[in-house]
């Protein structure tokens, strides 16, 4: 399974990012290109530890169930599955720096050191699955966008 923790997989998707632009159009959901910038950018943000957020209590009732399920093989993410309020993206911006911004965080895997990682939902994992998780929450969003 492909993880952002392998360079040849951060080339790919940087290459994908950059494919993007103002007139990309969604192929599902409600999100612009620049919303779904914004939010991948967000996602990565908490993935890499510059913030985090409190677990939800359905998190603990299914996270690990979920995270199995999304998990077990190398097919995309479901569309239109449900996210935390934060990650929630409104209005528009400047596609450009969004995409530069996502770009960093990208790079910034291969700097990634630590063993575990705690998700709003999914709660504790290890740094193996984060690297699956965050490649398939990257993969799923440029899908939505043809990229």
């Amino acid at each position: 399974m492909k993880t952002v923790f392998d360079q040849s997989t951060r080339l790919e998707l940087i290459k994908r990012i950059n494919s993007l632009n103002e007139n990309s159009q969604a192929q599902w959901g409600k999100m612009t290109v620049y919303q779904m910038l914004k939010h991948c950018s967000k996602a990565d943000e908490m993935f890499l530890g510059k913030k985090k957020y409190k677990r939800v209590p359905l998190g603990f009732l299914l996270g690990k169930i979920v995270l199995k399920k999304i998990l077990k093989d190398e097919n995309p993410m479901q569309r239109n599955a449900p996210t935390h309020p934060e990650f929630r993206i409104t209005g528009n911006g400047d596609v450009e720096a969004e995409k530069r911004k996502w770009i960093e965080y990208i790079e910034s895997y291969s700097q990634f050191s630590e063993a575990y990682y705690v998700h709003w939902f999914f709660g504790k994992m290890t740094k193996e699955q984060l690297g699956y998780l965050a490649y398939k929450h990257t993969d799923h969003h440029l899908r939505q966008f043809n990229a």
